[in-house]
Order: structure tokens, then C-alpha cells, then sequence
């Protein structure tokens, strides 16, 4: 079965500024940021989920949103895509959010829905679908930072069903959505509880027989501080010409940034024919420019471009290596002293000191936190097992070839 097909601007609805793109050159810049406000979505907002990410927000004033950015205003319900960037990414601002309007901004368009024609989270599942995404991409310009205007979203076609189809197909693919969230948020539970742990014995030193161990400048006795060379192998990322990259699973998966970095592991989008620089399964994924010192860990084998370096223990303590960097860099763009950098040399990373244990604390430390790694990559497993499932049912309902 196949269902008609509508341009999407017929689906926005009847009122100002129901589809509308971010503001226009100069009305929004980085130096009308300020701490609090108007929340501003950009990409890093757009994290591959339902709803928008509601933890990394930049904010405008009031004034500035009447002065100059009354049009490019967004609201929960809204589907929000990325118009320049990171093409193909769809999201829906959610209703439990920060705040009941959000600007757009110049990388990102918004849609309010017509909820009498079409279902939002039907829209969104068929802009997340692979089909969605190869017409985006189709249209991108081919210079510069990959983009498309507005006028193309507007006229791309959608499948419409009847609302009540629409509605059944959503709830049957955020059925595994609910599971992929609900086992996520198990995961950061879990690196919750063993970054506390980390915490608590390594930075307040509290570790166990702290009570009987001299501390002489914040460094117990037989601990060390020793900088990242020399306990980890590092491989700093090289970008293979775009050439050798594919979207069919030709060659090893490739990741130069961390547009794909999850909770914990990343999920593979790109692939490249060519080895160059390698990470191995197991390797820390360290995000080297904006935003510096994001983390994750690589499940497989994979290539890794300039934005990325892959650290390895070189003394069989990877696990406590993964905390410690989670410690040291613990905000996103932040070196343990907090300054903000916008790229790390790869002589700053061989130089970041860390805390070097006894070898009784850090076995003790491998004991408490071995379990919950093994409880995370099971989660992962299931996410992952769950997002193929998913992902092989999506164009089999937006086809009309599974009936629900």
C-alpha cells in the first residue's frame, strides 16, 4: 500500500511563522549570548534523539527576541531540523523542557504541526528514516559547510496516511524508542554511581586505609602524577580525503568528531576505505577540538579522523584511564584548571597529569567498577539490538507494507 504524498509546508499550521529558518546574519551572533534567557537551539541540541537535548543551551535576551528574533521563535510540540551542519537531523522540542519558547537558530528550521493533518511524531520517524535522509542529502549544496534552504524542506514530499495510521505507526516505533531511553538512562545511572566512587577516592581522597596513609601536596604516599604519555598509547586522529567515505558500511566505521558519541559508545553513520589512523575496540574516544574532552568508548575497530584521539592504558588499567579523563575534563571545552579551549594540541594531551594509584588501590578500584562496565556494554548491546529492530520496521510502516 502507498499512501499519498503532500509537500510538507501544506502540513505547517495556519498561523505566523509556523515554518520558518534561523535569523539572517548578523540579528544573531556569539555576542548576544548571554547566561540566562531565551534558551538558543543549535546542533549540539540535536542529539539523534525524540526531543531535543535540554542541557547545552546558549540564551538571548528578552529585548533581543523583540528587537530582532520575534520571527525565528520555536515552541514545545515543534519539529526542529538542521539546516546547516549536520544534515538529516530531526527533533521535536519536548513539553517538560526548560521553557515555553526557544530561538532558532541560523543552523536549524522549525515546523509547527498542523495536528488535525498530520502527527508529529509520525513526522519525525519519517525524517529519521534512511529514505528522508538520502533526499536531504541529495539536495545539499555542494560548497562549503553542507546546507539547504528552506524552500527545499518546504516542498520535500511526505507520505501522509490517515491521522489514525499515523498516530499507530508513532506509537509502535516509540515503543523501542521508550526502551532505548529507559536503558540509557540505566546506563548513565550506572556511570553516575562509578564516577561518584572515582570521585570519592580519588579527588577527596577518601580511598580505603586513607585514614593511615600520609598526604604530602595533595599527592598520597606511593601515588604519582604522571602525565598521559606515559601511561596510555595515544593515536592522534588524520582525515582520509572525503573521497573514501560511504553511508553503506563499506570499510571500517569513521568518526572525526562527536556528532555520533552516545552515553557512553557512539553509533556508526559513516564508513571509509582507507585505514589511517586506527582505534582499536576498547580505545577511549577523546574529542580533541570544540567541544574538547567529550569521551566515549569505541566497541569496534574503527578509523578515526583529526578531531579525535584514541587513548589505551598501558598498564592494563583502562577502566580507571575512562574515570580519570571523565574527572579531568569535567565539563565539555574545559582542561581540569577550567580554561576553555576551542582544540587540545597533541602536546597538551601527552601532558595532562593524572592521580597514578597504588597498585592495591587501583586492583580495588578495577573490582568495584568492573561489574557495572560489563552492566553498561550489556545495556549498550540491548540498545543497540533494539535500534536495528526498529530501524529494519521504520520504512516498512512509512510504506504501508507492514499494516498496524
Amino acid at each position: 500500500m502507498s499512501w499519498p504524498k503532500l509537500k510538507l509546508e501544506s502540513l505547517a499550521a495556519k498561523e505566523p511563522y509556523s515554518f520558518v529558518g534561523g535569523p539572517f546574519g548578523s540579528k544573531l551572533t556569539t555576542r548576544d549570548y548571554v547566561e540566562s534567557g531565551i534558551p538558543v537551539i543549535r546542533g549540539s541540541n540535536m542529539n539523534n534523539g525524540r526531543y531535543l537535548d535540554m542541557t547545552d543551551f546558549v540564551f538571548v535576551t528578552e529585548s533581543k527576541v523583540r528587537e530582532d528574533l520575534s520571527s525565528n521563535l520555536a515552541k514545545p510540540g515543534d519539529l526542529v531540523f538542521t539546516q546547516r551542519g549536520t544534515l538529516g537531523q530531526v527533533a521535536i522540542i519536548p513539553s517538560d523542557g526548560i521553557a515555553d519558547r526557544y530561538v532558532v537558530s541560523q543552523s536549524q528550521m522549525k515546523l509547527t504541526v498542523d495536528e488535525d493533518k498530520a502527527d508529529r511524531l509520525f513526522l519525525y520517524y519519517f525524517f529519521s528514516s534512511r529514505e528522508a535522509t538520502e533526499r536531504i542529502m541529495s539536495f545539499v549544496s555542494s560548497s562549503g559547510v553542507p546546507h539547504i534552504n528552506l524552500t527545499v524542506l518546504r516542498n520535500f514530499e511526505v507520505p501522509v496516511p490517515p491521522p489514525e495510521n499515523q498516530r499507530n505507526i508513532a506509537r509502535v516505533l516509540s515503543t523501542y524508542d521508550d526502551l532505548i531511553e529507559n536503558n540509557r538512562r540505566r546506563i548513565q545511572l550506572l556511570e553516575q554511581a562509578a564516577r561518584l566512587l572515582y570521585k570519592e577516592w580519588f579527588v577527596h581522597l577518601r580511598f580505603p586505609g586513607h585514614e593511615h596513609t600520609p598526604i604530602i601536596d595533595g599527592v598520597p604516599e606511593g601515588w604519582e602524577k604522571k602525565p598521559l604519555s606515559e601511561i596510555a598509547d595515544i593515536t592522534m586522529g588524520q582525515s582520509p580525503k572525503s573521497i573514501f567515505y560511504n553511508k553503506d558500511g563499506n570499510g571500517l566505521p569513521f568518526h572525526q568528531g562527536v556528532t555520533n558519541f552516545g552515553v557512553r559508545f557512539p553509533s556508526h553513520e559513516t564508513y571509509c576505505t582507507v585505514q589511517s589512523r586506527i582505534g582499536e575496540p576498547g580505545d577511549i574516544l577523546f574529542s580533541v577540538r570544540a567541544p574538547v574532552g567529550r569521551i566515549n568508548i569505541t566497541p569496534d575497530k574503527i578509523v578515526i579522523g583529526r578531531g579525535l584521539a584514541a587513548i589505551r592504558s598501558n598498564c592494563d588499567l583502562q577502566n580507571y584511564l575512562f574515570y580519570a579523563l571523565k574527572s579531568h575534563f569535567f565539563k565539555e571545552d574545559m582542561i581540569g584548571g577550567g580554561a576553555i579551549f576551542a582544540a587540545i594540541t597533541k602536546k597538551d594531551l601527552h601532558g595532562v597529569e593524572l592521580m597514578q594509584p597504588t597498585d592495591r588501590i587501583a586492583a580495588m578500584f578495577m573490582e568495584h567498577v568492573l561489574p557495572i562496565d560489563l552492566q553498561i556494554a550489556n545495556l549498550q548491546q540491548t540498545i543497540e539490538k533494539l535500534a536495528k529492530a526498529r530501524d529494519l520496521l521504520l520504512p516498512k510502516l512509512m510504506n504501508g507494507e507492514v499494516a498496524v
